[in-house]
């Protein structure tokens, strides 16, 4: 994937700064983001715009960061609000992932990327199944073979809805496991917090959740990762199996992170964002942050990240096609 060239002065600014330790007002590149998070605390969302909002203002890229929640509508609400406030949104980014596409194709809500300015992609989150530490099941040839002889007797939860991108996974899984993944019994909740209280409490027998939210709870010895979505074993987990070398063969699923501006946002103004996401990657800042959460770095900015999207689109929609929920 390309990286975009800095712009020189951004870049001797940048360097000045990262060069002699100078504060946040400083060597800030950008005076502020406000980031827009389409759900609540705690989920994938929130922890992206955090940690890199931490990341960027530790490293004086950006002198400050704020940030507001807006749950609704699949994250339609927040969507639609920036695309009213376009006039005066400059500062604003709003942050998404794979969603944004999967629920424009099922019409949860009315908008696409398109009514959007795609700045980057940042990160990428593998996705993964996951049980209880106290489950009967070990690994997911038990899971697979249980599904299997009976998929009426395993509920797997997700924290998005029926259709969405933890039943896509999961179904994917399933299927690239010989089984049928139209038969998954896929239990909703609205939240990927809710979802994993279900799975701790017993109402699900696995979890299909983004590999670095599991990671963290399987530190906490609360949750036992069966498998990931990657395509190689991944350092911070590495007794833990990829779902192709587990028996779900080709597997391979990748939820990228990133980042969008409201309609209409200048062609500088976009670019100096790409320029401090770049910048960005550089710092020791930034690698805390991404080592914490086990998130890969997928820089995809501008028109790159456009033809991702367009791309992301139709594959998607012909594998929701496939598993009947389009």
């Amino acid at each position: 994937m390309t990286i975009s060239t800095r712009r020189g002065l951004v870049a001797a600014v940048a360097a000045l700064g990262l060069a002699f330790g100078a504060s946040s007002a400083q060597a800030a590149d950008i005076e502020s983001i406000h980031f827009l998070i389409p759900g609540g605390a705690g989920g994938g969302w929130d922890g992206t715009a955090r940690g890199t909002g931490e990341a960027l203002t530790k490293a004086g890229i950006v002198g400050q960061a704020s940030y507001e929640n807006m749950s609704g509508g699949g994250g339609g609400k927040a969507i639609a609000h920036l695309i009213e406030i376009a006039g005066s949104a400059d500062d604003t980014l709003m942050v998404n992932s794979t969603p944004i596409v999967i629920r424009s194709l099922q019409k949860v809500f009315p908008q696409s990327f398109r009514d959007l300015t795609p700045v980057a992609s940042t990160i990428g989150d593998y996705a993964a199944l996951v049980v209880n530490t106290d489950s009967d099941i070990q690994d997911f040839a038990q899971l697979s073979s249980a599904f299997k002889a009976d998929p009426t007797k395993v509920s797997i939860g997700g924290g998005s809805v029926a259709g969405g991108m933890d039943h896509v996974v999961v179904a994917m899984v399933m299927k690239n496991a010989g089984g049928n993944p139209t038969d998954v019994k896929y239990v909703p909740y609205d939240a990927g917090g809710k979802a994993m209280a279900g799975l701790l409490s017993g109402e699900i027998q696995a979890l299909s959740t983004g590999f670095g939210e599991a990671v963290e709870l399987a530190k906490q010895d609360q949750v036992r990762i069966l498998c990931v979505t990657s395509t190689a074993r991944l350092d911070v987990a590495k007794d833990v199996p990829t779902c192709d070398e587990a028996g779900a063969t080709g597997t391979e699923f990748v939820n990228w992170r990133g980042f969008f501006a409201a309609p209409g946002l200048s062609a500088e103004k976009q670019q100096a964002y790409i320029d401090a996401f770049e910048a960005m990657y550089k710092t020791e800042e930034w690698e805390a942050v991404r080592a914490r959460n086990g998130w890969v770095n997928i820089f995809n900015p501008g028109e790159d990240f456009s033809a991702f999207l367009e791309k992301q689109e139709k594959e998607i929609s012909d594998l929701m096609t496939e598993l009947g929920f389009l």
